[in-house]
């Protein structure tokens, strides 16, 4: 078994030039030209091992983001204008995802063929061929026709969507048409790449107090995948669209991950495009935004533990040139000392009462941003108020954010008693050159509540545009249909469209170099604004999604 998959082994990001000097009993597996994976034995494994080790190098956990639309955003009309006849012919699209379910007939063409041009699945080893992935099986578009035309395909391609998230976002932005039951996707003639994505480690979740059950994933899993991906479009020399439906409220919010560097980077090559969810974070009551005056001593954070979280991490961030102390007191009474920031930093600290752990790491200067921040890890923690004190160091004026984790990582028992809804963008959506999609009800032209709101914390413009994100219609995991809601469903929607505004600017050649960042600008003016409100916002970004729209503003 390769140590990417060995729980016997947690997975580290490292610099290149870090990797090249490892010792030999720890493997590693190259990523790009920035970075490798450093397999660690779990026996170096501790709680504080973050602390004497960076915060960065642990991979960040995402977890999943989820004919009326097509409407809706203007491609009915696209589709219907003889003088364009755009359908994604001839451009990839491809998911880092939870896999496909590539029988279904939203995947094939009339003939009985797969419009996949490769499967990566990370989580089996099979006789699928492995010239282009370090680990798992790669089944390309020969084999996976060779499977269906057998009567039992699981037998030559063993890959399947457990969950039916990557199918349906594949579907939303690439289904073939069928009439009977009234659907088509974005780009129903676009051929697709896919990865299906390990989940992260045992230890991997532990270092961040990820329970075991849930569905979550590793950064560097998700980076190899986009790589693959990259790798693939290179080889067919074909324009392409990456869609990643996946978010994270770990990090700065400022786009300084490796994941969002990355996509930013990608978004600047010539007829490569990304779209990324904002995140679905905007009524979970999850952020936290604060404020000590110069005159004012500390700031109070009432966190409410629900029953059913026994553990999770926090991270509140403060920007230069503030600092900030902490203390914690639980809802027996119990509290831990001041705690001040360091440049390393990890204090374990037990209360007695209530039985609960808690891992303080305040370090100083987090070594991707600069910026101060601290996590905080809960384990076998108490139910009941929590109190967080955060000291005001340098007595001057001191903003900072504070975030829980996304997803089913915590239940919704778990919230801020005086949350802020903004600021709930989250990774790698802040990456400044690939499209942030939040989500609308296309039936009202309202805004999903559960959309995930801007700015970035730095202040950049997101999200950048609304994509239609209620009820999109798309392939379950048997024969049928079902529908998805939020802004990964938008962002496979908006993917879909980005196909079609390759197609015509490369395939047909009107601007064969147009980039991600292009595609990004392009879209933001023509997206559909209204009179009532001021553009940028923090809920609309630039508006609705309007490809008709971002046509007419080329004339």
């Amino acid at each position: 078994m390769h140590k990417a998959l060995d729980e016997n082994y947690i997975d580290l990001l490292i610099e290149n030039n870090l990797a090249d000097n490892i010792r030999h009993d720890y493997d590693i597996t190259r990523i790009n030209e920035r970075y490798s994976i450093l397999h660690s034995p779990k026996e170096t494994l501790n709680m504080c091992y973050l602390g004497v080790n960076p915060y960065h190098v642990f991979p960040t956990i995402y977890t999943l983001c989820s004919e009326v639309s097509l409407e809706s955003s203007g491609v009915s009309l696209i589709q219907s204008n003889p003088n364009f006849d755009l359908y994604g012919q001839g451009v990839l699209i491809g998911f880092i995802d939870t896999g496909i379910q590539y029988q279904h007939p939203a995947f094939l063409n009339p003939d009985g063929t797969s419009r996949i041009l490769s499967i990566w699945d990370q989580t089996v080893e099979h006789n699928g061929t492995r010239s282009n992935v370090p680990f798992g099986s790669e089944f390309d578009n020969d084999l996976i026709n060779i499977a269906l035309m057998n009567g039992n395909p699981l037998f030559l391609v063993p890959s399947t969507d457990e969950i039916g998230h990557g199918t349906m976002l594949a579907g939303i932005a690439a289904g073939s048409a069928d009439e009977a039951q009234n659907f088509r996707g974005a780009a129903p003639k676009a051929e697709l790449v896919v990865v299906k994505l390990a989940q992260a480690k045992k230890f991997n979740r532990a270092v961040f107090q990820v329970p075991d059950t849930v569905v979550c994933y590793q950064e560097t899993n998700i980076l190899l995948g986009i790589e693959y991906i990259k790798k693939i479009a290179d080889q067919l020399k074909r324009p392409v669209v990456i869609c990643v439906g996946l978010g994270s409220s770990q990090g700065s919010h400022e786009g300084h991950s490796a994941l969002s560097l990355y996509l930013d980077n990608l978004s600047s090559i010539p007829r490569t495009s990304i779209c990324v969810a904002a995140g679905n974070e905007g009524n979970k009551r999850r952020h936290y935004s604060g404020i000590i005056l110069n005159e004012e001593t500390y700031n109070e954070i009432e966190l409410r533990v629900g029953e059913p979280d026994k553990q999770f991490s926090m991270e509140i961030w403060q920007n230069s040139p503030g600092r900030l102390d902490i203390k914690i007191l639980s809802p027996t009474g119990e509290q831990t000392a001041v705690v001040h920031p360091q440049l390393k930093s990890c204090v374990e600290h037990e209360f007695i009462f209530s039985n609960s752990t808690v891992y303080i790491n305040n370090i100083i200067a987090e070594e991707e941003s600069g910026e101060q921040l601290i996590l905080l890890r809960f384990s076998n923690i108490m139910s009941g108020i929590w109190k967080i004190q955060v000291f005001n160091t340098d007595h001057m004026d001191s903003y900072f954010n504070a975030w829980l984790p996304t997803g089913n990582i915590i239940s919704d028992e778990t919230f801020f008693l005086k949350s802020d809804p903004y600021t709930t963008i989250t990774s790698p959506a802040n990456s400044r050159n690939s499209v942030t999609v939040t989500a609308y009800n296309q039936m009202n032209n309202s805004i999903l509540i559960a959309s995930s709101r801007g700015f970035s914390a730095n202040g950049t413009i997101d999200p950048d545009v609304a994509a239609p994100g209620f009820m999109l219609k798309g392939p379950n995991l048997k024969d049928g249909y079902g529908s998805a809601t939020g802004t990964g469903a938008a962002a496979a929607h908006t993917a879909g469209i980005m196909a079609l505004i390759l197609e015509w600017n490369v395939l047909k050649g009107h601007y064969t170099t147009i980039s991600g960042r292009d595609i990004n600008r392009l879209l933001i003016r023509g997206a559909v604004r209204d009179a009532s409100m001021d553009y940028p916002n923090r809920t609309w970004g630039y508006g609705r999604l309007d490809l008709m729209g971002m046509f007419r503003s080329l004339v």
